[in-house]
């Protein structure tokens, strides 16, 4: 199955960047701060540092559906996120995003996938590369046989366009080993950086240049969540958070920010 999988690729997949998505975004995660809203900036409302998940969604669903059985697609959890932002995307862009399968694993828990989503604007530059890894709970690699609610989380699945139902549905997710759904890790890893972005970068999402994290937990619905800053590492903002049990949710996390 690995070398059938392995290297597998879809796209690209066009999306384009509007005002209304953008906002809808940072409405979603109740940030405050009026440039996430401002249509009267020379370049539209800022995005948030996490927003590239929403352009990205589409081809990771194409690569999942060329991937994995449908059976067993209910039981992908978010596992590790590496995010890399070469600029930032704006109002206006024509973005095309392109998914491979670049690992594949066993671990403990199931079988890793990582993908790489790599998004081109129209002019064919770089604007964001991420590496998305999920674990297929109770699945072994050779099982993978195929190539061919709550308000926070059901707000966040309509204002990103992000659709998992292990989410929001309670019956996905008890099918899949859980007792109730879970936070998106998509949401989780964004307001975990919104609070870095508060409290070490000035309140400059701009500043954001890669986003680096481990996800070593979940978050059940309803709960809570708390961010931590740790001792960096010389390349920038460390951080990691746990949740209300102390049991740490994301680990190793690292935001690395620019002068731009």
């Amino acid at each position: 199955m690995t070398a059938t999988v392995l290297g597998v690729q879809v796209g690209p997949l066009r999306q384009d960047l509007d005002a209304r998505w953008l906002m809808a975004y940072a409405a979603g995660l109740g940030e405050r701060d009026r440039r996430y809203f401002d249509t009267l900036a020379a370049h539209g409302p800022l995005a948030h540092p996490l927003f590239p998940v929403c352009y990205e969604w589409p081809a990771a669903v194409a690569m999942r559906d060329r991937t994995i059985p449908a059976a067993l697609q209910p039981r992908s959890v978010h596992a590790s996120h590496r995010l890399v932002i070469h600029r930032p995307p704006r109002v206006g862009d024509t973005l095309l995003t392109t998914a491979r399968v670049t690992d594949i694993r066993p671990r403990r828990s199931g079988t890793l996938i990582v993908t790489r989503l790599e998004t081109l604007d129209a002019a064919g530059a770089r604007v964001t590369t991420t590496d998305y890894g999920s674990v297929y709970r109770g699945v072994r690699p050779d099982d993978l046989t195929g190539i061919s609610p709550r308000g926070e989380a059901l707000v966040y699945t309509e204002c990103a366009r992000i659709w998992n139902p292990i989410h929001t549905d309670v019956a996905v997710a008890r099918a899949a080993g859980l007792p109730n759904p879970i936070l998106h890790g998509t949401a989780t890893l964004a307001l975990a950086v919104s609070r870095v972005v508060a409290r070490e970068l000035g309140g400059e999402p701009a500043r954001v240049a890669e986003v680096h994290v481990r996800f070593s937990g979940m978050v059940p619905l309803p709960s809570s969540f708390t961010v931590r800053g740790r001792p960096g590492d010389g390349r920038g903002v460390g951080f990691d958070a746990v949740g209300p049990d102390g049991r740490p949710v994301l680990s190793q996390g690292v935001v690395i920010a620019c002068n731009r």
